[in-house]
Formats: C-alpha cells, sequence, structure tokens
C-alpha cells in the first residue's frame, strides 16, 4: 500500500510555515496518541504516520529532498527513519510533547551551580577613567569546612542514591491521559541523599558567611557596564559548582564634565568681554592636568573648542578621545555706575554704523523689510 503523502496526512499545504506545521502536528498527535486511544490499533498506526511526516517535514534538509524526490529520498537508507519518537517503554504523551519542544526552555542539560550574586558599586568619573579596584563585602553562602562542602559527616563522604527517584533527580506522574515530570522532592534533583548530613550545614554542603571581594574596574568603563566574576558567587554545596559574581557600575555625574561614548563635553562660561575681545582660559582635563584654550575675538555663545586626546579613554585600548569646549557668553548683571555708563557709550557707539553684530544686524534688517511690506 502507497504511502500517504506527508503534508496530506498532517492536513496542511506544501508551502506551509514551520509553525503552521508543529501546530497541525501537535493537535493530530493529542487526538490519535494511544494513551487517549488504548487498545486501538488504527489509531496507533495514524499516530505513528504522523510523527513520520513531521519528523520529515519540520527538518529543512530533509523537507527540501522529499519535497523534490518524495518518499523515494527515504527508502533503502536514504535518510529518515520512520517514527522520529520513542514509543517504547510506555511513554505518554507528555513524553512526546517534551521530545518535541523540551530544548525550547534552555534548561535541559543545562549544569546546575549555585546562586549567582548582583552587586552595585558606584565609582567617579575620574575611577571610570583611570580604572580602580572596588572593595566589597558580601554576605553569601560558602563551602562548609566542616565537611568540605560534601553535605556528609561521614569520612568517605559518599551520598545514597535516592529511592524516591532511583537517581533521576526528577520524578513522573500521571495526570489523565498527560505525564507529568517534576523535581524530585526527596533529593532536591541531586539524585543522591546523604545518610548522615553534616552537623554544621545540616547537609547542605553551605553555611552563610560574609565575604569581602576585590574588584577590578577597568579604565574606560562606562554607567551600566556589568562585569562578571566566574564562580565567585554562592557555593553550591554536594559537588555542585559556585554561581557567579555580577558587579554592576554606576558613575556618578561630574560638576564639570559629561561624558559621551569617548569624548567629554565641558560648557564653560565667558563673560562679555573675554568672549568680545578674546582671552585664553585655563580649564581642568579628566586626567588631572591642565590645558589652555585660546578664545579668540568675537566668540559666540554655543562654539566649540576641541582638545584632541584630551577626552576618555577606550575600555581596553590605548586610545583617548577628544574633549569639547562649548562655551556660552554670559551678560554682566550688578552693573557699577561706572560699567553702566561705558556700556551705554559702546552702544551709542555701535549705533552710528559700525559693522559689529552681524547676526544681529540681520535678522532686524528683515524686520524692517517685512513691516515695510516685502513680506516673502
Amino acid at each position: 500500500m502507497a504511502k500517504q503523502d506527508f503534508y496530506t496526512t498532517l492536513g496542511v499545504a506544501k508551502d506551509a510555515s514551520a509553525d503552521d506545521l508543529k501546530k497541525a502536528y501537535r493537535k493530530l498527535a493529542m487526538q490519535y496518541h494511544p494513551d487517549r486511544n488504548p487498545g486501538n490499533k488504527d489509531a496507533e498506526a495514524k499516530f505513528k504516520e504522523l510523527s513520520e511526516a513531521y519528523d520529515v517535514l519540520k527538518d529543512d534538509q530533509k523537507r527540501a529532498a522529499y519535497d523534490r524526490f518524495g518518499h523515494a529520498a527515504f527508502e533503502q537508507g536514504g535518510g529518515a527513519q520512520p517514527g522520529g519518537f520513542d514509543f517504547g517503554g510506555g511513554g505518554g504523551l507528555g513524553d512526546i510533547f517534551e521530545q518535541m519542544f523540551g530544548q525550547m526552555g534552555g534548561n535541559r542539560g543545562r549544569p546546575r551551580q549555585g546562586n549567582d550574586i548582583q552587586q552595585a558599586v558606584e565609582i567617579s568619573l575620574e575611577e571610570a577613567f583611570a580604572g580602580t579596584k572596588a572593595n566589597l563585602r558580601i554576605p553569601t553562602r560558602v563551602s562548609c569546612e566542616a565537611c568540605t562542602g560534601s553535605g556528609s559527616a561521614d569520612a568517605n563522604k559518599e551520598a545514597a542514591t535516592c529511592g524516591t527517584c532511583r537517581g533521576a533527580g526528577k520524578v513522573r506522574a500521571q495526570q489523565g491521559f498527560f505525564t507529568i515530570e517534576r523535581t524530585c522532592p526527596t533529593c532536591a534533583g541531586q539524585g543522591k541523599t546523604i545518610r548522615n548530613p553534616c552537623r554544621t550545614c545540616r547537609g547542605a554542603g553551605t553555611v552563610q558567611r560574609e565575604r569581602s571581594f576585590q574588584v577590578a574596574i577597568p579604565a574606560g568603563v562606562d554607567d551600566g557596564t556589568r562585569i562578571r566574576m566566574t564562580g565567585e558567587g554562592e557555593a553550591g554545596g554536594q559537588g555542585i559548582r559556585n554561581g557567579d559574581l555580577y558587579v554592576h557600575v554606576a558613575v556618578r555625574q561630574h560638576p564639570f564634565f559629561q561624558r559621551e561614548g569617548a569624548h567629554i563635553l565641558m560648557r564653560v562660561p565667558l563673560r562679555m568681554t573675554q568672549a568680545a575681545l578674546g582671552s585664553d582660559v585655563e580649564v581642568p582635563v579628566i586626567d588631572g592636568t591642565k590645558a589652555k584654550v585660546k578664545i579668540p575675538a568675537g566668540t559666540q555663545t554655543g562654539q566649540q573648542f576641541r582638545l584632541r586626546g584630551k577626552g576618555f579613554s577606550v575600555l581596553r585600548d590605548p586610545a583617548r578621545g577628544d574633549m569639547v569646549i562649548e562655551v556660552t557668553v554670559e551678560t554682566p548683571q550688578s552693573l557699577t555706575a561706572r560699567q553702566r555708563d561705558l556700556l551705554e557709550q559702546f552702544e551709542a557707539e555701535g549705533q552710528k554704523g559700525a559693522k559689529g553684530s552681524p547676526e544681529h544686524e540681520g535678522f532686524f534688517a528683515k524686520v524692517k523689510e517685512f513691516f515695510e511690506g516685502g513680506r516673502t
């Protein structure tokens, strides 16, 4: 008897997506699974056909071969094996879905370990520039010295195979046609139990202590950077590896400097006379030195001056960014009588036709045209 087309078996079109194939198979697998149809040979045969079809079509390479050659692509050792799942041993419907979707959660086969520790540390911008070392004291779980982390008071430190899960670390329970798997409550997933628990840690293999850490923070670190210290988290106990320590770095705001990537921005206020006449301004640099900035006559608010290589160090790189000086021209307040008299003389000279404020003069020239009817 000729095999039915795999797409027809699953009830999907030939251009069905991977998600459509999965949905169709899951629906039909629940309908024809032997657990829901005990003693029904036709349902069992249908279930195996569905599994064989899905096993081929879910694989891009197998599907491409099937689309080109049909069933012949897999006959006489050509490729896919019928079935795709293990039907032996009385497995339930939960086993099928575990094989189908068990890898999606990313937990199967993942090595167990102690808990990770999250710790925040705050540093100054100068420390972020040069690098520093932060000293931390953290309450955590450490390996029990009395039993060297084994949890056992016996000299040989041997543990017995758990009688509940028989060493599997998991137990199964049947609920209707579903088989549910969960962590063994007796051994907490270890697969072994301690015959004679350590009196200090009560068999856990770990005790609560405060530990001191010195964390090296590299030069160029940015606000929000996370530093991982492998194996410095909580002890796992009973042969389980330690967790990790994650240090989250926060950088305090600086009164002068504002970081923008590898560059540093500093806003410098200038007196009106400094901007008009020109001057030299001395400013601090992030590395603790000083730099002199030449302000040319006629400098305007918002004008920037770049100091090459005076910015932030780049993480794991000898290069440095730039320091950008942005000036603001400050209008004087609380004038003395002498200052007011001088400024009034200055303004009077400006009204005689001197071209000292091109932006101001251009703007009001356009305003005059506007009111005189030359609107655009």
